[in-house]
């Protein structure tokens, strides 16, 4: 009986275990049979099988299983048929967009007469996007995005901003690429939507100054103006209302890294890789020497000017001195100049060239390059044909075995004459004592038989008084009258003076401005730390359009070098050339301020010695004093004492 009930246990837990195997096969039967009913909803042989399979259950079994190896077949197939497909006949769901901006840089090194070398970095980033069609622009690739936020907040449509440290001497060194005043210079054209110009003015001033680590937030309506006519637009635009154009100076900015820093940090590539390695702090500000400027604008992609990027041009000038700089030898070299070589270009760069004027040495007479290059170009440069010989950073075989560019030119020769500027100029004051004086500027016309005119813009502060019925213009000793003349008074504390007047140069001239002014007294707040030293006045601005020595190019195109396509040229004859002048340094009436201090201390002890004397005599209190017995007497009223009787 316990033998058939056993039976009976192993016989129901049997059943019972092929009715749950069966229930779970049919279950996972129905799934794989839904989930390749989804993957072909679509098609009605799919949705006869899956009927079927409802109905006969190992026909279910038996398809769903050739089912699976069909997928899995097909899946195979479709993986080899991708494989070998070939990249540009697979149609992807969106085309990626192709890249829109575009990043290069340039070395220009020309070698000067005297002896020193002058090196010019260019450094462009194009951007094909509009910051002021309303759409915020979020994804930054090249382009900075701390510029480009200015750019879109305070609609600006140009702006162009230098530090400069030292004078750039004209007849020594020649017309540099990009001229920059000493000090900071900013001027900025603003879209015709903005309102408030002058509060927008002041709000970029502040946020430049923070980008750039500059003294840009003193810049107000005491050192401001608004030309007329010498600052026009070197981008894109015919809108010239000079009511959006403000231009501003700070001749005494003294410029260190903190400038630097933040103005490499602009660059794609950083300090990392590319022409930016050879900035080094220590070696660009030991020079004669140093300019540094951004250029915002907007251009041309084409001659016919159908697409329009915006452009952001760094540039870097740097004038080294042969005996300040401890070089026993006429001879320079990359690693002589910044301590360091090139091994590679900037990856993001399309373009990565270096440039070497060779055009005053055509046969090698006076100087020696090495390693010689095969490359040579030819652009016009301020109205002259240059020659230079070109190192392109992109090509492996410029670096050599070594991996490393290391250019080295070798003066031979102390000969040869350098070609005068055709316009330069000089600014000093004149007079004596410290109530009027007369400022002088002298604009020279080397040309020999041809006469051109020129646009001279003055800024002067308010605390000189000028006198604009004395000013004058003479040229060989006569009067030269000008044809325009734009001059708007100061108001003191408020704005400066600004005089802007169209001259005509004769020939192989020297024409003389001069004005009177006098010298205001101000309050004793408003001097500065160090009066003694004497206050700036910012640098003149002469802008002309000289005769050309050849056929200048006036194609607009992006193909030329950097250097040679800053400003736009619209006629063969003329260049376009602009030129600063010193800064002046000028003395005003001071106060002794040692005086308060001698007062001052005068007065302390004057106080001290009068009012210590009076506190003492109403706050002593006085008491008399019996003068003490002799020892007699003591040694008498000791005994009394002693006795019982009273002392003496």
């Amino acid at each position: 009986m316990a033998a058939h009930s056993c039976s009976y246990s192993a016989l129901l837990l049997i059943i019972c275990s092929v009715s749950v195997f069966i229930v779970a096969d049919s279950q996972d039967t129905t799934l794989s049979g839904g989930h390749h009913a989804a993957a072909v909803e679509d098609n009605p042989q799919a949705a006869t099988e899956a009927a079927e399979k409802t109905s006969e259950q190992p026909a279910v079994e038996e398809r769903s299983w050739e089912a699976t190896e069909v997928e899995e077949a097909t899946l195979h197939e479709a993986a080899a048929d991708k494989q070998d497909t070939p990249a540009p006949e697979t149609e992807a769901p969106s085309p990626v967009p192709q890249p829109k901006d575009d990043f290069q840089e340039e070395l220009v090194i020309r070698p000067l007469h005297s002896g020193d070398i002058y090196a010019s970095f260019q450094f462009r980033t194009l951007w094909e996007t509009d910051f002021m069609s309303g759409n915020k622009v979020s994804h930054y690739r090249l382009f900075p995005k701390s510029l480009g936020q200015v750019i879109s907040k305070f609609s600006v449509r140009e702006l162009h901003i230098s530090f400069t440290q030292g004078y750039w001497r004209t007849m020594q060194w020649g017309q540099p690429f990009q001229p920059a005043p000493p000090g900071a210079e900013l001027w900025v054209w603003f879209q015709d939507s903005v309102t408030d110009v002058d509060g927008t003015w002041k709000e970029l001033t502040n946020v430049l100054s923070g980008i750039f680590c500059a003294s840009l937030n003193f810049i107000d309506s005491t050192n401001t103006v608004q030309p007329s006519a010498s600052f026009k637009p070197l981008g894109i635009g015919n809108v010239t209302d000079h009511r959006f154009l403000r231009y501003a100076t700070l001749p005494r900015e003294i410029v260190c890294t903190e400038n630097l820093t933040p103005w490499k940090k602009l660059l794609p590539c950083g300090s990392k890789a590319g022409l930016t390695v050879l900035l080094k702090s220590e070696k660009l500000f030991h020079s004669s020497f140093h300019s540094q400027a951004v250029h915002i604008r907007p251009v041309c992609q084409d001659w016919q000017c159908k697409t329009t990027s915006w452009e952001l041009r760094q540039t870097l000038n740097v004038v080294f001195d042969l005996h300040t700089s401890g070089q026993g030898k006429r001879e320079w070299s990359l690693f002589k100049m910044f301590s360091r070589t090139l091994t590679e270009a900037c990856p993001l760069a399309s373009s990565s060239k270096i440039y070497i004027d060779i055009t005053d040495d055509p046969q090698g007479e006076l100087f020696e390059l090495s390693p010689a290059t095969p490359l040579l170009s030819q652009a016009m440069v301020l109205g002259d044909r240059r020659t230079f010989s070109v190192y392109d950073l992109t090509q492996p075989l410029t670096f050599g075995t070594v991996r490393s560019l290391n250019p080295l030119i070798r003066w031979k020769s102390s000969e040869g004459d350098m070609l005068r500027p055709l316009l330069h100029a000089e600014r000093y004051v004149a007079g004596y004592g410290l109530q009027t004086g007369e400022i002088h500027t002298l604009m020279y016309n080397n040309h020999p038989y041809r006469s051109f005119p020129v646009l001279l813009l003055d800024t002067v502060p308010w605390y000189l008084r000028l006198y604009i019925h004395t000013l004058t213009v003479t040229s060989k000793g006569k009067d030269n009258k000008p044809s325009y003349i734009h001059y708007q008074p100061s108001k003191d504390r408020l704005r400066p003076h600004l005089l802007e007047m169209l001259v005509q140069l004769p020939p192989n001239s020297v024409t003389e401005v001069t004005v009177q002014f006098e010298r205001a007294l101000l309050k004793w707040t408003e001097y500065t730390p160090d009066p003694n030293h004497g206050f700036y006045v910012g640098s003149s601005v002469i802008s002309s359009l000289v005769p050309s020595i050849v056929a200048m190019d006036t194609n607009i195109t992006m193909d030329r070098p950097l250097f040679s396509s800053f400003f736009p040229c619209k006629e063969e004859s003329s260049f376009f050339v602009r030129v600063y002048t010193e800064p002046l340094l000028v003395n005003l009436p001071t106060p002794d301020f040692s005086m308060p201090y001698n007062v001052i201390c005068l007065t302390c002890t004057v106080v001290a010695v009068g009012y210590g004397s009076l506190y003492n005599l109403l706050t002593r209190s006085f008491q008399i004093e019996e003068p003490s017995p002799g020892l007699a007497k003591r040694l008498a009223n000791i005994i009394r004492r002693m006795r019982g009787v009273p002392p003496l």
